[in-house]
């Protein structure tokens, strides 16, 4: 078997299903899907190379109604369900998201009900 070293700190799996039946819901217009949002407001380059991995996914089977399902690699027992419309910078934080983890290792604080909101 071979291995391929990526310079990931962490992985987002973004459900690319429930973004589709959105139409997008995100960004300053609200058309924009979730995972390339993300990308653009942390300034995340697609790619191995890239400091985070934001990768949609086919289906996550959770299908929540007007959101989007998020799987976050730094606690992927714990799935997010975010909101069409949620502001970039809430999910962000409630992510638990920040510099570091695009520059290497931090540490995760999650609040699952901002999110929901």
């Amino acid at each position: 078997m071979k291995t391929v070293r990526s310079d990931w700190s962490r992985t987002l799996l973004v459900c690319q299903k429930c973004s589709k039946k959105l139409g997008g819901g995100f960004g300053p217009r609200g058309k924009t899907p979730l995972a390339k949002a993300l990308r653009k407001e942390l300034g995340v380059k697609t790619g191995r190379k890239a400091a985070m991995g934001i990768v949609e996914v086919k289906c996550l089977k959770v299908c929540p109604r007007g959101a989007v399902t998020v799987v976050d690699s730094a606690d992927s027992r714990t799935w997010q369900i975010v909101r069409a419309g949620a502001p970039l910078e809430t999910v962000i934080d409630a992510l638990g998201i920040n510099g570091t983890d695009l520059n290497g290792s931090a540490q995760v604080q999650h609040d699952s009900a901002t999110l929901e909101a």
